[in-house]
């Protein structure tokens, strides 16, 4: 199936290691403890797994902790009301359109706004149907605007 926004084809197979396969320096346990603490500290999925990467090689997580990194935060007790890939876009929106109120005739970055713009509302729909949003949740541009503030 080609990419959303682009002409290009993606490649099949997953590259990922087995449960076998998967190998670290530490424990369970102890990656664990580093990830609430990581995200005690603000950090998001992301950044944690990431961390974890580079510091604890911790490679991929699934396999070694049984679940995914975000089912793992939920279960802890740090889940956000709106998911981390929507915010990103969120972010990203408003920042296109602080950059385009200023250079109103940046025609490329405009596109590039509608392109991010039908991303969001295109998760908005699936989080919806999914029930992780609100059924009456909408994409406004000055309420995202809020929420980036706040976040």
């Amino acid at each position: 199936m080609a990419r959303l926004h682009t002409r290009k084809h993606g490649r099949s197979k997953s590259r990922k290691p087995m449960e076998s396969e998967a190998k670290t320096e530490t424990g369970r346990e102890e990656i664990e403890k580093e990830i609430v603490a990581y995200a005690k500290q603000g950090m998001k999925g992301a950044m944690i797994g990431q961390k974890l990467k580079d510091e604890k090689k911790a490679g991929y997580l699934k396999p070694l902790l049984g679940k995914r990194l975000n089912v793992l935060l939920e279960e802890k007790g740090f889940k956000s009301d709106i998911p981390a890939d929507l915010l990103d876009l969120m972010r990203k929106a408003v920042n296109l359109r602080k950059h385009l109120t200023a250079n109103h005739k940046d025609v490329h970055n405009t596109t590039r706004l509608h392109r991010v713009e039908s991303k969001i509302w295109r998760l908005g729909k699936y989080y919806r149907k999914s029930g992780r949003l609100p059924v009456d949740w909408k994409y406004d541009p000055e309420q995202a605007a809020l929420i980036i503030k706040q976040a």
